[in-house]
């Protein structure tokens, strides 16, 4: 019996395991569907203002959101601030107003320049290191400031590509 139980609480927590993976539909959040960063309504101002402006046609949030030096760095990252989003948001310590960390600012920078490197590679910016591409280009990726008034999950109102 001492032998038995050892095996049959692994094989337990495997099942509930996977049972909360199944549940929780954990595997989208290995993706990068937009959707799926707007799974906690916190987070529904900024899908809905990211799909009205004009990245929506060409990006998503890991494209700017997450580093893409090497596959290893990416996943660490989404998992640092799946994590941390997960913490913040199971304690109710959300706060009002969602701001990027100065971590996220520089991997947001980094990939602005990233995808846009022959249009900003001969502009002053690039030699001011302390001011950012949103500083002049505030609304692009985004959109105009507001507040969302919708719940975002509605495919009516949303419907996917």
């Amino acid at each position: 019996m001492s032998k038995f139980f050892p095996v049959f609480a692994v094989l337990v927590a495997v099942a509930a395991l996977g049972v909360f993976a199944y549940v929780s539909e954990a595997m989208t959040y290995m993706g990068s569907d937009p959707a799926t960063c707007a799974n906690c309504h916190v987070m529904d101002a900024a899908y809905e203002n990211w799909y009205h402006a004009p990245h929506e046609d060409w990006t998503e949030c890991v494209d700017c959101h997450l580093p893409h030096d090497n596959v290893v760095s990416y996943y660490i990252e989404k998992a640092r601030t799946g994590m941390h989003d997960v913490y913040v948001f199971s304690t109710g310590q959300t706060p009002e107003v969602i701001r990027a960390t100065p971590h996220t600012k520089a991997i947001i920078q980094q990939n602005c320049v990233r995808c846009h490197q022959g249009t900003v590679e001969n502009t002053a910016m690039m030699a001011d290191e302390t001011r950012t591409c949103w500083d002049c280009h505030r609304n692009v990726a985004h959109g105009a400031r507001g507040i969302a008034l919708l719940p975002l999950q509605d495919s009516a109102l949303y419907p996917t590509k």
